[in-house]
């Protein structure tokens, strides 16, 4: 006599996060857009000129509710390689960290929201500080086209569990770590189990 058993095997599906790329500068913008659609990305490109990125910016979360902000645009210190500590010395950075300021009003976490921040010589430090889990450029360098691209890409591909830190990114950045820094952002990857009788 044989007893019968319910058997099931198990599956599962992976969804990427949402990537709201903000981007002042049109080309740019193309570019990265075409890149994530490539990559089979999930991400909302928007350009907007920096000036306009803080006005804009909770409607835009309200409207795409991202996983992954990044918020990227033409940057430069007016002075070169003085007044290192001066937000007003920077063509861009008070714009960005505005940008960071009021998403983070919206989305106080760092953990639901995880932001990307600034572009060539940015002011890094005050971008960490507004609210920003990666930022450019500790080095006040000119930075590579792609870097902010790598951060996000590895943010939503990385799984919810896990924390991605800049350890994880700096071996894919150009210019390391003195192009890119930051602490760390939770991945935003979900996985979904299911079962099959």
């Amino acid at each position: 006599m044989f007893e019968a058993r319910n058997e099931k095997s198990y599956g599962y599906n992976t969804v990427t996060g949402k990537i709201l790329h903000v981007d002042g500068d049109r080309k740019y913008s193309t570019k990265a857009n075409l890149y994530y659609i490539k990559a089979g990305l999930n991400a909302i490109v928007k350009n907007i000129p920096e000036k306009t990125q803080p006005f804009i910016i909770q409607d835009l979360i309200k409207i795409y509710k991202p996983d992954m902000l990044v918020i990227t645009g033409h940057d430069r210190m007016l002075k070169k390689d003085e007044d290192f500590y001066n937000i007003y010395n920077y063509k861009n950075s008070l714009n960005f960290v505005k940008t960071v300021e009021r998403a983070r009003e919206l989305v106080p976490s760092l953990d639901e929201l995880v932001i990307f921040a600034g572009a060539c010589q940015s002011f890094f430090e005050a971008l960490i500080e507004s609210g920003a889990n990666f930022a450019s450029s500790p080095g006040r360098i000119l930075i590579d086209f792609m870097d902010p691209i790598i951060v996000a890409e590895k943010i939503v591909t990385t799984p919810e569990t896990r924390y991605v830190t800049i350890h994880d990114i700096v071996p894919e950045i150009r210019e390391g770590r003195i192009g890119i820094g930051g602490t760390r952002g939770r991945g935003k990857k979900k996985i979904y189990f299911r079962s099959y009788s």
